[in-house]
């Protein structure tokens, strides 16, 4: 068995998501994707949609891809987990022969700072998905998309046009709603006086 893992936020998931999967199903020789939405990335102190929401849109996002599997393995540890612990899960359910793990471009930076890098580098095949502007060293396999979108640029400014149409207006729904009760929060605050 072939597979990739292709691990992320998705908050909120984006035609960029989507698109990097379409393109790994079609270049990668693999038997299965594993699609895997965090509980909270390693990296950030907090996420803005519950990991709950995010894996129900990822998954109904993913519904026509048979070769896709979203798994719920990280959001039901209920805190961060690294990629070499839920690699180390998938190895142990699936017995894979070959793996590979794809990255944004944006995270080749980080990347030496994943926690057992050196243990993952000699198990796995990073494949990186382009980003413009951003350089990808020769050692590492590309994955060629051009969809330059940003789940932080989406949740500042909803762009209808950049959500998968089966999910955008929930996805739309759920982000004016956070914004509208953090502003009323912050002007509720403004407007409370000492006692």
């Amino acid at each position: 068995m072939k597979i990739a893992i292709f691990g992320g936020s998705f908050d909120p998931p984006h035609i960029g998501h989507r698109q990097i999967i379409q393109k790994a199903l079609q270049k990668l020789d693999i038997d299965t994707l594993f699609v895997v939405p965090t509980y909270l990335n390693p990296f950030k102190e907090n996420f803005f949609a519950p990991p709950h929401l995010r894996y129900k849109w990822v998954k109904k996002l993913l519904l026509p891809y048979k070769k896709v599997k979203v798994l719920d393995y990280e959001i039901k540890k209920n805190r961060p987990v690294s990629t070499y612990e839920t690699l180390s899960y998938i190895q142990k359910k699936y017995n894979p022969k070959k793996i590979y793990i794809i990255i944004g471009a944006d995270n080749i930076k980080s990347l030496k700072k994943w926690k057992n890098y050196r243990k993952l580098e000699k198990k796995v095949e990073f494949i990186v998905a382009t980003r413009k502007n951003i350089k990808i060293p020769a050692n590492l396999k590309k994955l060629e998309v051009n969809a330059n979108i940003s789940s932080t640029d989406l949740r500042e400014k909803p762009d209808l046009k950049a959500l998968p149409k089966s999910i955008a207006n929930k996805i739309l729904k759920y982000y004016k709603s956070k914004k509208q009760k953090e502003q009323n929060g912050r002007q509720n605050r403004n407007y409370s006086t000492p006692a």
